[in-house]
């Protein structure tokens, strides 16, 4: 998911729609909540009135530059449109993040059903199915016979049939995704309100009998540079989160650690030991350092989603 929901994230829209795991590419199984059909009706009317907004200036200028309703008129206006409605809900799934104008204002996202980042061809995948069952289908119905396609009362009666069939789809399957979605591999999920988390990177182990007590907060020798900290977002900060979390809550120790640890150190060019009893306090003093990057990001209008997150976005 690029689809991702803030892991600085936790709100009262977290219980909104079907709870569906996903499991990273990482291995670490994460716990979304699909969108619900509601909150995706929304979106699509405030998203259609925008494009309804676009489509009435594009004829405006037809009319004044001398349009007839000629053949030749006709097809370049449809054309047109069609450039116009999928560029709409294409570019804004990728310069966004998989939220449009309307599902911004819904709460929900597009995300990579596999848990990794979506991809140009996946939402490019999505968007075209939406033309082939849903717009060409009710354009035939509306008016086929401008499009050379026949206008008989069967075949408008069979397009409505065939939009609404393929509009059905998401009753059926527990993740509610659309014949585009199940497609191109995605998922619309909730985005939960922002409010920070408690910081697990003091949660401690429990230490064994007679040992003393470990002191609060990272080691102070473990420090990371800034180029260290940016190679991870806000997701990877949510997945190191639920690692700390499920380990500590388990009192399995340090073993569960030990990879996560190792990968993270490779990943960012960390030198330093992660071996079994360096692995915990080694995550939980990247955790404390990610998380405070990130916030400072924020602060400054220039949040990072994920690692494939290349460019300086504002906060929200």
């Amino acid at each position: 998911m690029s689809p991702r929901v803030s892991p600085l994230a936790r709100g009262d829209d977290g219980t909104r729609g079907t709870p569906v795991q996903v499991v990273t590419p990482e291995g670490v199984p994460l716990v979304f909540h699909a969108a619900p059909l509601g909150d995706r009706f929304v979106a699509v009317l405030i998203d259609l009135g925008c494009l309804f907004g676009l489509v009435l200036l594009v004829a405006l200028l037809f009319v004044l530059a001398g349009y007839e309703g000629d053949g030749v008129g006709a097809a370049l206006l449809m054309l047109l449109v069609f450039a116009l409605r999928f560029g709409y809900f294409t570019t804004a799934e990728l310069r966004r993040r998989g939220s449009t104008f309307g599902k911004r204002r819904a709460g929900i996202r597009v995300v990579d059903a596999a848990g990794g980042p979506l991809t140009g061809a996946a939402v490019v995948v999505r968007n075209l199915l939406r033309e082939l069952v849903l717009f060409l289908p009710l354009m035939l119905a509306a008016g086929g016979g401008s499009m050379g396609l026949g206008a008989s009362a069967t075949m408008r009666w069979l397009a409505v049939a065939w939009a609404f069939g393929f509009g059905f789809v998401p009753l059926f399957n527990a993740r509610r995704m659309r014949v585009g979605d199940l497609f191109a591999g995605t998922l619309v999920v909730v985005v939960p309100r922002t409010a920070l988390l408690d910081d697990v990177g003091r949660l401690d182990t429990p230490p064994p009998k007679g040992a003393p007590a470990a002191a609060e907060g990272p080691p102070p020798t473990l420090a990371f540079t800034d180029a260290q900290l940016d190679v991870y977002g806000e997701f990877e900060l949510q997945v190191l989160e639920d690692v700390l979390r499920r380990g500590q809550d388990a009192g399995q120790g340090q073993g569960p650690f030990v990879a996560v640890a190792e990968r993270i150190a490779k990943k960012i060019g960390y030198t330093g030991s992660v071996r079994r009893g360096d692995a915990l306090p080694f995550l939980r003093a990247y955790y404390a350092a990610l998380r405070a990057r990130l916030e400072h990001r924020r602060l400054l209008g220039r949040g990072k989603a994920d690692k494939h997150d290349r460019g300086p976005r504002p906060g929200r």
